[in-house]
């Protein structure tokens, strides 16, 4: 998820769903110092797990749907890269699109997205809809290799705008 960031142009980095914080570990050991790291993760006792494992990282507990008037109340111009965890096979088309356009509204040009998906979401209706949407978002999208020891099987997307 994050071994392919361009963290020299990385000054700005939200994480979407993080979680426990299992993807939030490795950000923070590779990510800058002068590179600002906000995490957005709407269940509130995922925020405290976050907040007892990460003492001082930044959290809003909200939805990423609101990425662009946090990133206006806090002086933040543009987003160099969104590390994602949500589950986007389970979003209806509608809740995809709104997230992607929010997204759309503060990653800079050049930005980078990364997210995972389970190799099954490849079988389902919206899993394939999503990988579709990706291209019409983004002007480069890849695939890593299918990670076969997670379980479920899982791979990453990783896209750029």
């Amino acid at each position: 998820m994050v071994e392919w960031i361009d963290w020299e142009k990385t000054d700005t980095l939200f994480e979407w769903g993080p979680g426990t914080g299992s993807f939030t570990s490795l950000i923070l050991e590779r990510k800058p110092d002068r590179c600002r790291y906000v995490a957005m993760e709407i269940n509130p006792d995922l925020c405290a797990i976050l907040t007892e494992r990460f003492p001082g990282i930044e959290i809003r507990q909200e939805s990423v749907a609101s990425v662009a008037r946090i990133c206006e109340s806090e002086c933040i111009e543009q987003v160099d890269c969104v590390v994602c965890g949500l589950p986007w096979a389970s979003f209806s088309d509608a809740m995809q699109d709104e997230f992607l356009d929010a997204m759309m509204c503060v990653l800079r040009k050049g930005g980078q997205f990364t997210t995972f998906a389970y190799l099954h979401g490849l079988t389902v209706p919206a899993g394939q809809h999503f990988r579709r949407k990706l291209h019409r978002y983004f002007s480069t999208v890849s695939r890593s290799e299918v990670v076969w020891l997670n379980l479920p099987p899982a791979f990453v997307y990783r896209c750029v705008r």
